[in-house]
């Protein structure tokens, strides 16, 4: 094979089986050049998509996109792997790739695109009829190729067919000026014979050696006449015998001569008719198989003219099919959405009518408590009637004694006259009760008096002693008597009588103590629970709503604290201690002329900050002392700093840790009421604070009645059985907490986790209704 000094392209296709034997051809026979790649790429006319293969120009236009991206990026990993065949054979290589319609076509613009002088090629087949026929590519580029191309046909690794190239269109070589049909006799019987040489050759040999055989009689001539002069000659010189006898010599061995050349002649003009026979023979089965593939090629027409047909058909059914199943989608999709809607409304009238009973419910509960409000109170009532006949009882009796002389009528004439319910003691009476104020009747013991159990008249009472030499005693006797002598209250401490005489008050026993004894007592007879905490904090309201809203004088405690709140034998609050109470008119309730000129006696703990700024005494400096009452009772923990405390742990959202933990498991509504009630209550600044109104002291009434509001049903997940936040629904018609149902899904579950069937489709639907039912439940809860 002729090597040449240009660039060599070579045509390289999409199988690398074959271009790699093709590539091997080349790299032996043109050795240590540079070879350009050709490939053709040829866009796919049919698309993959989800209903089928659909023409390119039906198909979605970014699935089109996407799908042309893949063809490119396989285009270019094959055409890696022949730059790596290339540089494993240690050969310098170049892609050229060209997009077109038709791979023949795009080769052979490149080949005119880029002036491609030498062009290898492969086939498809051996034989040089095929090669014309079936191989189109081959023929194509054959036959369309510019005249300067010269291109080489290789089949598995061999050489088939050189067409020549001439240099200019005007200066065409020798063999280019053959008529056609010889051209093509040629490279047919090259293709039959399997030579590597262009068959030309041995035409021109065997055109050769005939005109070698024409040259014999001239030849002969020449002999003749060479003899006939070298006769002639010898004649002259010799006898004539000899030169007869010569020349016959001469002439019998130009006859011996010419007979065997002529027989030689003959013997290969008949092997010559041989081989023409022989070839006439091959030419007719030749066109024999090419009448055959004619029929063949109709035939294949006829069938591929069917099938283009038959294709239409199917394009046009699968057409109708796809419109016929995009019309279901459609339908299917109104269908889903109708269902929603239904699903919707389904669950928004189950959400009314759920908060329809749950509306009925509430409003029967509220009629249960307020039914046991009017009993409570009627039941109060009756005890404060009962209290009060039998303290008036046991008045008319010791008054029916007749112990009480002229001289100590004159002393408390006042108290009798102002305060006629009120009972007059004497000190003989206080200290026969007492066993003379005996340290074994002593209950307690404070800054201004002294407090002792005693037995009066088959009763026992409270007697609080306070010391004559105090000035602020005094006050205190007579502000305890002025309050506690014209009030009767559940919650308020009974006073029963005075002893002017003794600077001493007389008040029902209560033998459970105080509040600050109960709540920090180590070993309590019953556990504090929750509910009785939020009972006794409804109670202390319910005396503190009581005070405050008397007319025409307000009262203000001024010293509420845990150690004044008493204990009655049914764990009722009872407030005691008015000593330090302030009665005063709304007029001058905010003077800043009014101040209270006494100090409490109390913890400084409990006094109101702005009162101990200014000095004014108002109703909200209970509500101050109340409000540190409520976290004493949440948390069982003392005063100092508690405000501060539990606002820390709200804000770090850590209430339960603050919570006392032997009330039990808190409810964490009535919690977070209670707390968030007690920190508006201990605002520094009054104004901030709370006012303590009847629709206040009803609610902390209900408190301690609330119960855990039981969850609707349809408010649970299936999956998890928790509230949903995020309901979404599912092809099986079931709504689920939207992060358990994608997680079902992406876990690769297809089927309902309720029915176990297999879900239509994966798709999920927010169920707006039912989420705002839900967070509507949840802020009323």
């Amino acid at each position: 094979m002729e090597q040449c000094d240009d660039k060599l392209h070579v045509a390289v296709g999409h199988s690398p089986k074959k271009t790699a034997t093709l590539l091997q051809w080349v790299f032996t026979h043109f050795k240590n050049k540079q070879i350009f790649l050709l490939h053709v790429h040829q866009p796919s006319t049919m698309i993959p998509t989800l209903l089928g293969k659909l023409p390119a120009s039906q198909a979605n236009p970014q699935v089109v996109s996407a799908y042309r991206i893949e063809e490119w990026e396989e285009t270019k990993k094959i055409l890696d792997k022949y730059m790596s065949l290339c540089r494993a054979a240690k050969v310098k290589a170049i892609s050229v790739i060209g997009e077109a319609d038709q791979v023949q076509k795009g080769i052979v613009d490149l080949v005119i695109r880029h002036n491609v002088r030498k062009l290898v090629i492969g086939t498809i087949t051996e034989n040089c009829l095929k090669v014309k026929r079936n191989s189109s590519k081959a023929n194509y580029a054959a036959k369309n190729a510019p005249p300067f191309c010269e291109i080489w046909f290789i089949y598995k690794g061999k050489h088939i067919w050189t067409r020549e190239a001439s240099e200019t269109p005007c200066c065409l070589s020798s063999r280019a000026q053959f008529e056609p049909t010889i051209a093509e006799s040629l490279s047919c019987r090259s293709f039959l014979h399997d030579i590597n040489e262009p068959l030309h050759s041995e035409c021109l040999k065997s055109n050769s050696s005939r005109t070698t055989i024409s040259m014999v009689p001239s030849e002969i001539i020449g002999m003749e006449a060479t003899f006939s002069s070298k006769s002639s000659g010898c004649n002259s010189h010799g006898s004539p015998q000899h030169s007869a006898r010569g020349y016959l010599d001469t002439h019998s061995v130009i006859e011996e001569t010419i007979n065997s050349e002529l027989i030689e002649a003959k013997r290969e003009a008949n092997v010559a008719t041989d081989k023409a026979f022989a070839e006439l023979l091959k030419c007719k089965r030749l066109e024999v198989k090419v009448i055959e593939a004619i029929s063949k090629v109709n035939s294949f027409e006829s069938a591929h003219a069917r099938e283009v047909e038959l294709r239409k058909e199917a394009e046009d059914a699968l057409r109708a099919t796809v419109q016929e199943q995009q019309k279901l989608l459609d339908e299917k999709e109104e269908t889903a959405s109708e269902l929603q809607r239904t699903m919707r409304s389904i669950s928004l009238l189950g959400s009314c009518a759920h908060e329809t009973n749950h509306r009925r419910d509430s409003a029967i509960d509220e009629l249960s408590v307020i039914q046991a409000s009017i009993s409570n109170l009627r039941h109060e009532k009756q005890q404060i009637r009962r209290q009060k006949m039998e303290a008036l009882r046991w008045l008319e009796r010791w008054r029916s004694r007749g112990q009480v002389g002229a001289e100590q009528c004159n002393g408390v004439i006042g108290f009798a006259e102002e305060f006629p319910e009120l009972a007059e003691f004497s000190l003989s009476d206080l200290q026969n009760a007492t066993c003379n104020f005996s340290e074994s009747f002593k209950i307690r013991e404070g800054g201004y008096g002294s407090i002792y159990k005693g037995e009066m008249l088959g009763r026992t009472v409270a007697i609080r002693k306070l010391h004559p030499h105090n000035m602020q005693g005094s006050t205190e006797f007579h502000q305890e008597v002025q309050v506690l002598g014209s009030l009767q209250h559940p919650h308020l401490l009974t006073l029963l009588g005075v002893c002017p005489e003794a600077w001493s008050l007389v008040y029902e026993y209560l033998p459970n103590g105080s509040l600050q004894d109960y709540l920090f007592r180590k070993c309590s007879p019953l556990p504090l629970t929750w509910k009785i905490r939020a009972r006794w904090i409804a109670e202390i309201a319910t005396a503190l709503c009581f005070l405050h809203s008397c007319k025409p004088e307000t009262i203000i405690h001024g010293d509420l604290k845990l150690e004044i709140v008493l204990l009655d034998s049914s764990l009722s609050c009872k407030i005691c201690e008015f000593g330090f109470s302030r009665m005063v008119t709304e007029e001058s309730l905010y003077l800043p002329t009014f101040h209270f000129r006494t100090e409490p006696k109390g913890s400084f703990t409990y006094t109101d900050p702005e009162y101990q700024r200014t000095g004014v005494l108002t109703p909200k400096s209970d509500i101050y002392s109340f409000g540190l009452i409520i976290l004493q009772l949440l948390t069982g923990r003392t005063p100092v700093g508690l405000a501060g405390e539990v606002r820390r742990a709200i804000s770090c959202g850590k209430l339960s840790s603050i919570l006392d933990s032997s009330a039990g498991e808190w409810h964490s509504v009535v919690a977070t009421r209670l707390v968030e009630l007690g920190l508006q209550c201990c605002q520094l600044n009054s104004r901030d604070r709370p006012e303590l109104t009847s629709s206040l002291v009803r609610e902390l009434e209900q408190l301690h009645v609330t119960e855990e509001r039981p969850v609707p049903a349809f408010f649970l997940c299936p999956i998890l059985q928790e509230i949903m936040h995020d309901p979404q629904v599912a092809a099986d018609g079931f709504t689920y907490e939207g992060k358990a149902i994608s997680e079902w899904l992406q876990n690769g579950h297809e089927t309902s986790p309720m029915t176990n069937l297999k879900l239509d489709h994966l798709h999920l639907t927010p169920n707006h209704a039912l989420r705002l039912a839900i967070q509507g439940w949840l802020c009323k809860s």
